[in-house]
């Protein structure tokens, strides 16, 4: 099935995944995506990210973290730039979520970052998403 935009997907089917109390969701590979999900493991959003299978077949594999009582770590997850409206911020106009709780994942020239990132390096680019 053709998905008109792959970030969205992606963050759907991990939004979904929590919300069903899954351990992990697998999602069709791209390199976006596989930095977003290391992003989101480095910010401490999710466990374990791993990629399985080879050509067309290739996944990204990522398991969800959850807290002792069963709470999910991410709350929300929210598109911000889509196919039809993108999103370009400059370094002093990047948002912050949740006043620093949450992060904003840019792609910049320098690869994909977080906001914190982005403003540290001195550099803006389109905001692509808000995990809290």
């Amino acid at each position: 099935m053709a998905v008109n935009d792959p970030i969205a997907d992606f963050l759907t089917r991990i939004r979904n995944a929590g919300l069903a109390k899954h351990e992990t969701v697998s999602i069709p590979y791209s390199k976006m995506k596989a930095e977003i999900a290391r992003i989101l493991k480095e910010e401490g959003y999710v466990t374990e990210v791993s990629e399985k299978g080879s050509g067309p077949e290739r996944k990204i594999v990522v398991e969800l973290k959850y807290g002792p009582d069963g709470t999910r770590a991410i709350h929300g997850m929210r598109r911000v730039s889509r196919p039809g409206r993108r999103t370009y911020r400059k370094q002093q106009e990047i948002p912050r979520v949740l006043d620093g709780l949450g992060v904003a994942i840019l792609s910049t020239s320098q690869g994909i970052l977080t906001d914190h990132k982005a403003r540290s390096r001195g550099i803006g680019g389109e905001v692509l998403c808000f995990v809290y």
